[in-house]
């Protein structure tokens, strides 16, 4: 009954909003960032879970699930992009496309951002669905994403003048057009998954359902109660990624975030007077808004809260706690390396991996490699939450798989 009324409340707020002037893409947003909070809190879809079971316990459909989500989004985002810019022409990039520089200076975002994951036990997408959980470390690990923001901005101008004011821009269909930008990427996809495949675990490993637990009843209490399957998590990501950009901007989480931060840093004379080119690139702006929770990405991110709420009120995950000294530490220190990580490679494992590489950037693949590389490196020095933790069980049945 909770997460009936919280679904409610979603309904009504998307009804109110899609009646003021200018109200729908508001409407949008919300509505669409509570389904995706529902999928990724049901699908537990986690970039740091996914890559930690492929590390540590050979567990690759984590991995799959996310290049699924690659694929299906690149196929969507080529055919909308060829409405937006129909010639791909040098010079020119589609309008509000995550299409970043490439440069040590990503490199270094993407190895801060996943020791970040590996500290405080998330990405920043997941840290969002789990606040809907009651995680103790979520609400640290955001505050902390909020000061690495600010960390960020005061060191953006010098990393500007240094290396990304300089730094080539690459897109691909700029030199293998469309048609070809998609063929390669789906090679590359397919050549992953042919991989990642020879690590999936073990048919006997895998919970299978017994001939009374085919009913649409059992089936039922499945879909509100078990994890989903990682396939499908992974398939309606990317579907709900290109959904996103058909009425508002590429998906992304850390918008609003950043923009806040940036807000607060101007009040307070705590950033540079000026931040040399960041507002010509596109990727997860962090402009200034005047009112930040009428922005569509600030009720994307309230969307994503309260659908992963209801989720978790349906299936009894919603379990709030009260944080240890050490949860607090992990979710401050490693939100501070997230947020400096998507502050200066504009963006997060939404924004930048997933939406990037979809658009066909060569800036998403290589954040994503840097950020993989980091999560490896931090699990084999043992900076991530401890074994107890990671080795649970992530298929039975009521498992919260709560790892923070």
């Amino acid at each position: 009954m909770p997460a009936f009324f919280v679904l409610a409340l979603v309904v009504a707020g998307v009804h109110l909003l899609g009646q003021r002037s200018g109200g729908r893409t508001l409407a949008f947003a919300l509505g669409l960032g509570a389904v995706l909070g529902v999928v990724l809190q049901r699908s537990r879809f986690c970039f740091y879970c996914h890559a930690r079971d492929y590390f540590e316990g050979g567990d690759s459909r984590g991995l799959l699930a996310i290049v699924a989500a690659i694929a299906v989004g690149t196929v969507g985002m080529h055919v909308v992009m060829t409405a937006w810019l129909p010639v791909p022409l040098a010079g020119r990039l589609p309008p509000d496309a995550h299409i970043g520089p490439v440069s040590w200076a990503l490199v270094a975002a993407g190895l801060a951002f996943g020791l970040g994951m590996v500290i405080s036990g998330s990405c920043i997408s997941a840290h969002w669905y789990r606040l809907g959980e009651g995680s103790p470390t979520a609400p640290f690990a955001l505050a902390g994403a909020a000061a690495g923001f600010l960390l960020g901005f005061g060191s953006w101008n010098w990393l500007y003048s240094a290396t990304i004011a300089t730094a080539p821009v690459v897109w691909l269909p700029h030199h293998l057009g469309y048609a070809g930008s998609a063929a390669l990427q789906l090679l590359v996809l397919g050549f992953v998954s042919a991989l990642l495949w020879r690590r999936l675990p073990a048919s006997g490993t895998v919970p299978q359902s017994s001939p009374a637990a085919r009913s649409f009843g059992a089936a039922l209490r499945s879909l509100i109660e078990g994890r989903w399957n990682f396939a499908w998590g992974g398939l309606l990501v990317g579907a709900i990624a290109v959904v996103a950009v058909l009425r508002m901007r590429p998906l992304g989480v850390t918008a609003a975030l950043g923009s806040g931060a940036r807000g607060f840093g101007d009040h307070h004379a705590l950033l540079p007077a000026r931040l040399e080119g960041l507002d010509s690139f596109a990727g997860c702006v962090t402009a200034v808004a005047e009112s930040l929770w009428q922005t569509p990405n600030a009720l994307l991110v309230g969307g994503i809260v309260i659908g992963a709420l209801a989720a978790a009120l349906a299936s009894g995950q919603f379990r709030p706690g009260w944080p240890s000294g050490q949860q607090v530490a992990r979710g401050l220190g490693g939100g501070v390396l997230l947020g400096w990580g998507a502050m200066t490679g504009l963006g997060c494992t939404v924004g930048n991996l997933l939406s990037g590489t979809m658009a066909g950037a060569l800036s998403g693949w290589v954040f994503g490699a840097s950020l993989l590389f980091a999560v490896w490196a931090g699990l084999r020095l043992r900076l991530g939450s401890p074994p107890a933790q990671r080795l649970l069980p992530i298929d039975r049945p009521g498992n919260p798989n709560i790892h923070s």
